[in-house]
């Protein structure tokens, strides 16, 4: 689906630049322009190969494929690249600009074992080969029953139904879509590789030439005479080569075989222009269907929602009515003769179970949140391109670590409320600096251990475990800490009520609390099911996303869902004399993440039915848990901080001798 970059935040990106410096500019989403005149040298990268059956990256050259002339040479490759699993090398494809040609590569050794079993393995597991040209994945097209589908990548061969022989993709016929850059040269102002930028008058000579707009490629399987082919060299010219439709004129992956590899590529003028050169790669299948179920379901929850809020202020305010019209003679005989939230007054600020959790929950959950929120935000206004590999994850966890200070702050201030004392600040601020990323270093090593074992990128280096502990034992520990000691300097919550020395007894209920608390959680589920289901297709299924338009929305519809269920929720529980609200609270909007887990469970089981293995599935709902607690703990402070503010609030209204 596409996307396009808000009108407003292309006028105040302008409006800056035009105030640096006075130029006639215009807006350029993706990477900077390059520009290349005719029989400039262009050479190709590789990216991991990867497959949806397995979720497991290898390297490309742990292949045995033609390697580059003065060795593999690996590219600079930033935080997000390095923890998705990308290993980007370069290759030994070259390409000269608008020269069409057939070229030779090289011809492989003869096959050992080990290689044949890889080869046939990644085949059979349906491996792809990620290739970049100026930054542009290489698409193919195929067609399925009438319909053409797009692809990123190639496959690294090709298993015929039976199953009797497996056949590698040797043969590459590369289209380079190019557009005629015939204006005045470019002047480049952005905010980095992959990212926004402006191009303005400067030098009429400067930067004319040819933009790489496209990059498609058909892959083909051909047998060649080994004879004819070793007596070439590499970048030789070939006579043009066809792609044949018979198994027999497919190269075999067999032992003590040798492989020819070539390609050719023919430049194609484009009318594409360089901002739209990514709208291919982003345009997704069904996206009408995308846009009318996501207004379709933020039309019914907030219609839903409506309802809730509206019924619960009329009941709210009804009650409050009443109360205060009475004198205090018949307020204090209502106490004794009615039930519901006016008799827990004396309890309900008792101090929850297991207070220091809570309290350092909430302080993660703001934390998560924020990241969450800012994170989207920004890329909704066009800060984090998918032309920009790892920028998004990049993102989330430099503001992550920033947002240990809000970690700190809330989680002593929410302590301090409930203890009335700043004593032991300290091990709060340390607990919520440690607690979800304790988790999380659990689950990603467990997770390691088994990405090292299969010898794949996707592992995180040793090196860069010690770069990410250092980044939060130097960054976000600090922040904590300091967010901590400002959430003892601030001005105290005070209770509205005095809190009884004895408990009162809660009333027996014909079924578990808890079963409610559990159910609440379907409706914030409810407005995010749908976007969740293109989000794992984007992680899972190799998809671009960038509706974040349509997920901000999400996001602040599923705020005020969360808030208004756990306040429907809490003063529920009121109603019926039942004063322990702060966990119920908490996981009224909470337990939306017991949903979310169960629907990557339903997406594991009915839509990556090719995901093959207890190591891929493993690795699947390894990362989905992962997932499931940072919801829970956000969605779960919403509910926890709007309830506390509604019980205040409540309480408050009631006069009280």
């Amino acid at each position: 689906m596409e996307l396009r970059i808000p009108f407003i935040c292309r006028c105040v990106f302008l409006f800056v630049v035009v105030f640096a410096q006075v130029v006639n500019a215009f807006y350029l989403p993706g990477s900077y322009m390059h520009t290349y005149s005719n029989k400039d040298l262009i050479y190709a990268k590789v990216n991991s190969l990867t497959s949806i059956e397995t979720e497991l990256p290898y390297n490309y050259y742990s292949l045995p494929y033609c390697q580059p002339d003065g060795g593999i040479k690996k590219s600079a490759e930033n935080l997000g690249e390095l923890l998705m699993g990308d290993q980007i090398d370069n290759s030994p494809y070259r390409f000269q600009m608008n020269v069409n040609e057939t070229l030779y590569l090289c011809t492989t050794p003869l096959l050992n074992e080990h290689e044949v079993k890889l080869l046939k393995q990644r085949a059979r597991d349906l491996y792809q080969v990620n290739m970049i040209l100026d930054n542009l994945p290489v698409m193919r097209f195929t067609n399925q029953n009438g319909v053409t589908i797009q692809w990123t990548g190639f496959p690294v061969g090709y298993t015929p139904s039976d199953g009797s022989e497996d056949y590698i993709i040797n043969h590459l016929k590369f289209t380079v879509l190019v557009h005629e850059y015939e204006g005045s040269g470019v002047e480049i102002v952005g905010t980095g590789e992959e990212g926004l930028g402006v191009i303005s008058e400067s030098d009429n000579k400067k930067a004319s030439g040819y933009e790489i707009v496209g990059f498609q490629v058909v892959p083909c399987s051909i047998k060649y005479d080994l004879e004819v082919m070793t007596k070439h060299k590499r970048y030789d010219t070939l006579s043009p080569i066809s792609c044949p439709a018979e198994l027999d004129e497919y190269q075999v992956i067999r032992e003590k075989e040798r492989i020819s590899f070539t390609y050719e590529v023919e430049f194609v003028k484009s009318d594409i222009r360089w901002p739209s050169r990514w709208d291919a790669y982003l345009k997704m299948e069904g996206s009408r269907v995308h846009w009318f179920s996501i207004l379709n379901s933020l039309m019914v929850i907030s219609f839903l929602a409506g309802i809730v809020f509206v019924i619960f202020l009329r009941t709210v305010r009804r009650d409050l009515t009443r109360y205060e019209e009475l004198d205090k003679e018949t307020q204090a005989q209502m106490n004794e003769e009615l039930s519901g939230w006016k008799l827990v007054v004396g309890d309900v600020f008792r101090e929850p179970d297991c207070s220091k959790l809570l309290c350092v929950m909430v302080g993660d959950g703001i934390q998560i949140l924020g990241m969450a929120g800012v994170t989207i935000v920004f890329a909704a206004l066009g800060f984090m391109s998918p032309a920009s590999r790892g920028m998004l994850l990049t993102g989330m966890i430099v503001l992550y670590l920033i947002l240990g200070i809000a970690a700190g702050y809330v989680s002593v201030r929410v302590w301090r409320t409930i203890k009335g004392t700043t004593e032991g600040w300290r091990s709060i601020s340390w607990l919520a600096a440690c607690f979800y990323p304790g988790i999380a270093f659990i689950i990603l090593t467990v997770l390691n251990f088994i990405l090292w074992s299969s010898n794949s990128t996707g592992a995180i280096p040793i090196s860069l475990y010690f770069e990410l502990f250092f980044l939060w034992f130097c960054i976000s520990v600090p922040l904590t800490l300091i967010g901590g000691f400002m959430g003892t300097k601030a001005q105290p919550i005070e209770y509205p009520v005095r809190t009884n020395q004895i408990p009162r007894e809660i009333p027996a209920r014909k079924y578990p609390s808890w079963l409610l608390v559990l159910g609440a959680g379907t409706l914030p589920f409810g407005t995010l099911f749908i976007e969740l289901f293109f989000i794992l297709s984007s992680i899972w299924l190799g998809r671009f996303y960038y509706v974040f338009g349509f997920l901000l929305v999400v996001l602040l519809l599923l705020i005020v869902v969360c808030a208004e269920v756990s306040v429907v929720l809490t003063y529920m529980h009121l109603c019926v004399e039942d004063w322990r609200w702060w966990w119920k609270a908490f996981f009224a909007s909470g337990s939306v993440a017991l949903y979310v887990f169960l629907y990557s469970i339903n997406y594991l089981v009915f839509d990556l039915r090719s995901l093959s293995g207890p190591v891929s599935a493993t690795l699947y709902l390894g990362y989905s848990l992962l997932m499931a607690i940072a919801i829970m703990l956000s969605t779960g402070t919403i509910g926890f901080l709007m309830s506390f503010y509604f019980v205040h609030y409540l309480f408050s209204s009631v006069k009280i001798d």
